[in-house]
């Protein structure tokens, strides 16, 4: 994925809308956006029918904002880290409620913990899986080792 989705500090820079220093740009085209974040058009548009972001129109052109920015780095990142769509909808549907962001941090928190949680058991499982996998690999080697010496 892009530079733009790097995690390191971007979960918080996303949350409270801010950017990087020095970035004063605050529209953003469709082609930018997909371009800067490594995605199609066809996902912002996809993005944009489940309300996840909301451009502006003039005319047939997509305008962004520096909220739907950050509602993308978001998105993005929710679902590098596993999130569905829904639960990234319930998360920014909190971020709109300007409430000087408690509740939106809170549920925020609890779902970071949980999902963490759902990824250490992933890893558990996938690590049980390459044990086993590795195993089945020296069983096999050494079966064909048997064999390629009974040939000769």
């Amino acid at each position: 994925m892009s530079e733009a989705l790097s995690m390191e500090g971007d979960i918080v820079s996303a949350m409270t809308a801010t950017d990087e220093p020095g970035n004063k740009k605050t529209v953003f085209t469709i082609g930018e956006l997909a371009k800067e974040f490594g995605v199609t058009l066809r996902t912002l548009r996809f993005y944009e029918d489940k309300g996840l972001i909301n451009p502006k129109r003039d005319g047939q052109n997509r305008l962004y904002n520096r909220r739907d920015r950050a509602r993308l780095k978001l998105v993005l990142m929710g679902k590098q880290v596993g999130f569905s769509l829904n639960e990234i909808c319930d998360m920014l549907d909190l971020y709109d409620l300007r409430d000087g962001q408690v509740v939106q941090l809170r549920v925020a928190l609890d779902k970071f913990n949980e999902q963490i949680d759902v990824l250490k058991q992933q890893k558990s499982h996938i690590e049980q899986a390459i044990d086993e996998l590795s195993r089945t690999v020296e069983v096999v080697s050494g079966m064909l080792k048997q064999k390629e010496s009974a040939e000769r």
